[in-house]
């Protein structure tokens, strides 16, 4: 559920596509397929820091003991301060075991941050893990 503060107006983040980004957050989340490891990267790719990143799942993912919900961690509830061209990238699980424990492949992901001025920005990213199933990679 969004809150916001009086003073500050949602503007959907496409809305902006024609603005120049200079001097302004733009926060992304992808899931990164490395030698195959799920990971998932919340980043800053704009010229300005962003504030109060907040990252939403529409599915929830387990840790690989299936103990924890990685979508609920305090990460992606609250980060303060993701300074310009910052990342942070937490490990999911191997992409062999990711599959075999029946995780969701379709997920989307509601990203919301302010920037400086408490201008809040929102933006919705879909991903389909599914095209990464049959990837081959090194056993390392």
């Amino acid at each position: 559920m969004r809150k916001s503060n009086p003073p500050s107006r949602v503007v959907p983040d496409r809305a902006r596509a024609g603005e120049s980004s200079r001097g302004r957050p733009d926060v992304i989340v992808e899931f990164l397929f490395d030698r195959g490891c799920f990971l998932i990267s919340v980043n800053n790719i704009g010229n300005g820091p962003a504030l109060k990143v907040a990252v939403q799942f529409d599915k929830k993912i387990t840790s690989p003991d299936g103990k924890k919900e990685l979508t609920a961690l305090p990460l992606f509830k609250n980060i303060e301060f993701l300074g310009p061209n910052r990342e942070i990238v937490a490990f999911v699980d191997a992409s062999s075991s990711y599959f075999r424990r029946k995780q969701p492949t379709k997920i989307s992901t509601q990203v919301t941050y302010r920037d400086i001025n408490g201008e809040m920005y929102e933006l919705s990213i879909k991903h389909d893990l599914e095209i990464y199933r049959e990837l081959p990679y090194p056993n390392v």
